[in-house]
């Protein structure tokens, strides 16, 4: 019988139903109904705990005073080696008994307390994110990560619940962290987070190196846990459980925003104002006596924008998060850095000006586009005509030989035309170049035809080239004036005095060498940076 049975019996007997009635509900005899409330009687009646079970005995009792004198004489000795010394004198047993034995005879040491390390003003702050599942009244059930901060001294918090976790967010909710508390402690702890730590090596960490950047803009140190050790950044650890019991417990919360609008008046109103059971004070009034010790912020905050390059497609619009932007349509075809804010989408044209700005859509949207009626081409046909004659005539013979059989051969040869130029945002200039070529060789003057060369014959280049390629390209273009030829010593002698001694004119290899030093110069004096490269110190 199983329990579930006897539960049914206990419990319809305490409920006053009689033997026969419970016997005939269940679908058993009177006699089993009445053995099992026996049962039920014996053992709520029973005085004291029930006797042990008896041991049956094992095959090691005759060696338990070896086991007993090995662990007393070596304490780390493993259950391994004490099997092969039983196995020598005589013992032919199971490794796995005398393992169980082991453990039950070998001495445990006590569990160490965990001991709260506190720290001066300003020395210390821990940083973590908790996720939570939250069902909002207007957004439906979705995902959040909270971004917390804590000063180890004053125990005061930042918070802010964030779509993600990904280095922007993580650096701006840093500067916003920063500019509530009023300054930076000197170390900040974290646990093993990509953003922060890139990988170990022989056990030390090494730390990505933007944010390293981030870190030294603001002169804090970060200092990466031992992984696997919650305990080490428990200031931080503790007060996402205080987070659930008493700012999302019992609340409902329309969006994202409107949360955060409560947490901000939580933080001032509950965090900051009651009285921390660890130091008996309260966060807001020990962070006064703390605030001189952090380190000043800097006059202008870090610029925490990511900067991301992107192809214009056939329809002048770059990707980012599978939403797209519109940008002027003389742009198809290029690869053009975006400069992604909070709540912005900044398009940048191959001389880092400005050529388009968009509300960023949020992560929760995608397949949307956003278009400005003024990026498109509109009316002006001819305008458009030219300009796509003017791209393929700047790509070469090759290219104005492929423009003139497509127009020839097609009806809707310009937009075939354009939708071409947009390759170039995903292959190499040299790579089209040939496929256009060949395609004009067998006359095959479509689109489909030049997709098709690519897709046997070329791979597509990497997200990083489609924007070094061209900025290789422009740089060149800017310093095509070759440099001053140096002169020979020659031509100065008549600016020496008499008193001064002469040099001797150099040597035809002489000349040769400098000519040869000042063009490899020249060639590769366009490759060693990137003007305008919005790095971290653009926000400096």
């Amino acid at each position: 019988m199983n329990e579930t049975t006897r539960n049914e019996i206990i419990r319809r007997w305490q409920a006053g139903m009689s033997r026969r009635a419970i016997a005939g509900e269940l679908g058993i005899s009177r006699d089993r109904v009445s053995r099992v409330l026996r049962g039920h009687e014996r053992d709520r009646s029973a005085a004291g705990p029930p006797p042990p079970a008896t041991s049956r005995g094992s095959s090691l009792d005759v060696h338990r005073e070896l086991v007993d004198s090995l662990l007393a004489r070596y304490p780390d000795i493993t259950a391994v080696r004490v099997h092969e010394e039983l196995r020598a004198r005589g013992f032919s047993g199971r490794y796995t008994i005398v393992r169980d034995l082991v453990r039950r005879l070998r001495p445990r040491d006590a569990p160490r307390p965990v001991v709260r390390f506190e720290t001066t003003p300003g020395a210390q702050a821990q940083m973590d994110y908790g996720v939570y599942d939250l069902d909002f009244l207007e957004e439906g059930r979705r995902r959040v990560n909270l971004f917390s901060y804590v000063l180890g001294y004053s125990r005061r918090q930042y918070l802010r619940f964030v779509e993600s976790q990904d280095m922007a967010t993580t650096l701006r909710e840093h500067v916003r962290a920063f500019e509530h508390l009023g300054g930076v402690a000197a170390t900040c702890l974290y646990d093993n987070m990509k953003v922060v730590v890139a990988r170990h090596e022989d056990g030390e960490p090494i730390y990505n190196t933007r944010f390293l950047a981030f870190a030294t803009y603001y002169a804090f140190r970060p200092w990466a846990c031992r992984p696997r050790r919650p305990q080490t950044k428990g200031k931080v650890e503790r007060p996402f459980h205080f987070v659930e019991l008493n700012l999302l417990n019992g609340r409902e919360f329309r969006s994202l925003a409107h949360l955060n609008e409560v947490a901000e008046r939580w933080l001032a109103e509950v965090a900051d104002t009651r009285v921390h059971r660890e130091t008996g004070r309260r966060p807001l009034d020990l962070h006064a006596q703390e605030r001189s010790f952090l380190i000043p912020l800097p006059q202008r905050p870090y610029d925490t924008a990511e900067v991301v390059y992107r192809a214009v497609d056939a329809e002048g619009c770059v990707a980012y998060r599978q939403n797209r932007y519109s940008v002027p349509w003389r742009f198809i075809g290029q690869a053009l850095p975006l400069r992604i804010t909070e709540q912005e989408v900044v398009i940048y044209g191959p001389e880092i000006r400005e050529v388009a700005r968009h509300e960023l859509f949020p992560r929760t949207v995608t397949g949307q586009r956003r278009v400005n009626a003024a990026h498109r081409p509109g009316d002006d046909r001819r305008g458009k005509e030219a300009f796509v004659k003017e791209r393929f005539a700047e790509l070469g013979p090759t290219a104005s030989r492929f423009l003139e059989g497509l127009l020839g051969a097609k009806r809707c040869g310009w937009d075939q035309a354009q939708r071409v130029l947009a390759l170039l945002g995903m292959y190499r200039q040299s790579d089209l170049l040939s496929a256009l070529e060949r395609a004009a060789r067998y006359g095959a003057f479509s689109l489909a035809s030049v997709e098709r060369i690519l897709a046997a014959e070329a791979r597509p280049k990497p997200p990083a080239e489609s924007w070094i390629d061209e900025e290789r390209q422009r740089l060149r273009e800017t310093l095509a004036d070759p440099p001053v030829s140096p002169r020979p010593t020659s031509e100065y002698q008549s600016l020496l005095s008499d008193e001064q001694p002469h040099h001797a004119p150099p040597t035809p290899a002489e000349t040769r060498d400098i000519n040869n030093a000042a063009k490899e110069v020249s060639d590769h004096g366009g490759e060693e940076g990137f003007p305008g490269d919005p790095g971290p110190a653009s926000g400096a």
